[in-house]
């Protein structure tokens, strides 16, 4: 299959591509790592009047450590190289933790961060750790910028916050708190494939072990990433105890909504998140009192 006919635009500023969407509207698609706008566009199930490729904006590609601890990730920076940068690694261990399991290394070699928490994919894994981390994204547009925290961004399937005229510029991670522990698992068919459940934990203890703050976020459990609230809720003012992690990882069902597809029943989706969440609390409790240089 090849695409509709389509006009092309390159600029090479962001102040060039801020105009050039602006001026064409809800015509235009943004184009960052094409690896989920390409393959809809040659099924035809997208047919843009107009494509801006953001590829020509250096701008857009960095990372960046504030002086107050805060991560910043220009849109346009590759998965790829969000694997391996030593920041990552260091002070968002659980983004570090989350990228080899995005699809395959030549996918990652052009998709983008931008991109895909743009695409709003709820099996993806990026909408997940931005939740899971508290972040928020910059949109921009000519004229204006605004900030939208990542539990405000996701909307609706394959819909986020973002206007027809605006663009993703930056993506912004808050610092962790000392002892803090992070981990994400999930499982898929095959490596690479999307996964058909995943979480991510992050848990904050005190000096006594006792947790004091937690988040759970699960991918794939309905159309949008889940932030399974009430259950994260029954962790704090507990220390680690198995019976706990069983009763929580039973408690996030009323939260969740996964759907039958292909690949798997609601059902089976449902009792992959309560197995995966059992499996990835005791490793973030546990990496929370470790001495992880995290600040």
């Amino acid at each position: 299959m090849k695409p509709a006919p389509f006009d092309y635009y390159a600029p090479t500023s962001l102040e060039a591509a801020l105009a050039a969407l602006a001026e064409q509207g809800g015509d235009a698609s943004l184009l960052a790592g094409g690896q989920s706008l390409a393959p809809v566009m040659n099924f035809r199930l997208a047919q843009p009047a107009v494509l801006i490729d953001l590829n020509g904006l250096p701008e857009l590609d960095y990372v960046r450590r504030e002086s107050d601890g805060r991560i910043r990730i220009g849109s346009m920076t590759r998965q790829r190289t969000l694997e391996r940068h030593p920041l990552i690694a260091q002070y968002a261990p659980l983004l570090h933790e989350a990228m080899p399991t995005i699809a395959h290394p030549q996918i990652r070699n052009r998709g983008t961060i931008g991109g895909s928490l743009a695409h709003a994919d709820p099996a993806a894994e990026l909408p997940v750790i931005l939740l899971a981390l508290d972040g928020r994204v910059k949109l921009q547009k000519t004229g204006g910028e605004r900030w939208v925290h990542g539990r405000d961004f996701f909307t609706d399937l394959f819909t986020t916050a973002r206007a027809e005229d605006e663009i993703l510029t930056e993506i912004e991670l808050p610092p962790l708190p000392p002892r803090t522990g992070v981990a994400f698992t999930e499982v898929a068919r095959r490596h690479g494939d999307y996964a058909l459940s995943g979480v991510a934990a992050v848990v904050t203890l005190d000096a006594q072990g006792i947790c004091t703050a937690a988040r759970l976020v699960y991918l794939n459990a309905g159309d949008t990433p889940r932030l399974a609230v009430q259950a994260a809720a029954l962790l704090v003012g507990q220390a680690a105890d198995e019976a706990l992690f069983t009763a929580v990882s039973q408690a996030i069902q009323p939260e969740i909504t996964p759907t039958t597809d292909i690949h798997a029943t609601a059902a089976y989706k449902r009792h992959l998140a309560s197995v995966l969440t059992a499996r990835v609390l005791p490793v973030a409790f546990a990496r929370a009192v470790l001495p992880v240089p995290y600040s």
